[in-house]
């Protein structure tokens, strides 16, 4: 030990360096001071809307000379809710809407990715190709389909005909107009799965599939004992996204059945719409916005815990 240093200044020489590490450099005090005017206006612009949004939830809003009347009703809304069979409807509708349309192209646009990856060529036309229906507008995907849903001259009452087949209600028929509408959902949304899945695949590292293939797996194994572990990053990302976007499913329904026939294809989202613009209950509309969230939430948090164990 080096002469005049003692025990004390020894226990002191890591608090003063810890110290010393604990001070912050400007830049990052720059960095953290810059980030505080997003962050308050992020905080802002939701707790704002949520809150006003709980209020609407206990309240009923009328108008009267321009202005709003906000009565509070406590519990009526969730009774209302508690009694209202069409929301029931809708929540299982919402529910097949989405396992199936998702499974179906998350399978479809898996299938896809490792099928264009493996095309020594021409990579970016086929690409190019895939993402045509993302960039098709909804108006216009709603006027194709139904026109080639159409009981009287659409192309696959067409096709019927020509195997001597009777024609059918596509979009008129309750036992066939969520299949039709979901058929069109996988139709347009496939190509989103493939971009992220296809960008996953593209950057595996080869060295890993050569190994397997020297190994002799068959490309079965490989891609279930390799790929799949490899790309449960992506795969769980498209699965979420897609989840999200499927609750939220509005357009597709609006212009090809509005809900029709009967309650067959009506969604929560489209339930949503007709009491906040068509009954124009506020009250309830806004305790139904809060307890999709909330489905919404409880369904990914579900899915993607299962998702992880199964990986």
């Amino acid at each position: 030990m080096q002469r005049g240093l003692t025990s004390d200044s020894i226990a002191v020489r890591p608090a003063a360096e810890a110290q010393v590490r604990r001070k912050i450099h400007p830049d990052e005090w720059f960095r953290n001071a810059t980030l505080i005017p997003a962050v308050v206006l992020l905080v802002v612009l939701t707790l704002y809307p949520a809150i006003n949004l709980l209020m609407m939830s206990l309240s009923s809003i009328t108008f009267s000379h321009g202005e709003q009347h906000w009565t509070f009703t406590g519990l009526d809304n969730i009774r209302h809710l508690l009694t209202d069979w069409l929301f029931v409807v809708t929540l299982r509708n919402t529910l097949i809407f989405v396992v199936v349309s998702v499974v179906v192209e998350l399978v479809l646009g898996f299938g896809l990715a490792l099928i264009v990856s493996g095309v020594p060529r021409a990579k970016g036309v086929i690409r190019t190709l895939m993402i045509l229906p993302i960039l098709v507008p909804p108006v216009a995907i709603g006027s194709m389909w139904k026109l080639m849903y159409n009981y009287d001259f659409g192309v696959f009452n067409q096709l019927l005909d020509l195997f001597g087949l009777d024609p059918v209600g596509w979009l008129s028929e309750t036992r066939y107009a969520l299949a039709s509408v979901i058929a069109v959902d996988i139709w347009h949304w496939t190509p989103f799965i493939f971009l992220i899945l296809f960008a996953g695949v593209e950057g595996l590292p080869r060295e890993v599939m050569e190994a397997a293939r020297v190994d002799g797996a068959s490309i079965w194994q490989t891609v279930r004992n390799v790929v799949i572990p490899l790309m449960t990053p992506a795969l769980t990302i498209a699965f979420l996204f897609r989840s999200i976007f499927a609750f939220k499913v509005f357009d597709e329904i609006f212009l090809l059945t509005s809900g029709g026939p009967g309650t067959s294809t009506e969604v929560v989202s489209l339930h949503l719409f007709k009491v906040f613009f068509e009954q124009n209950d506020l009250g309830y509309g806004a305790l139904l916005s809060i307890v999709i969230i909330l489905a919404i939430a409880a369904f990914l948090v579900t899915a993607r815990g299962l998702a992880w164990r199964v990986s």
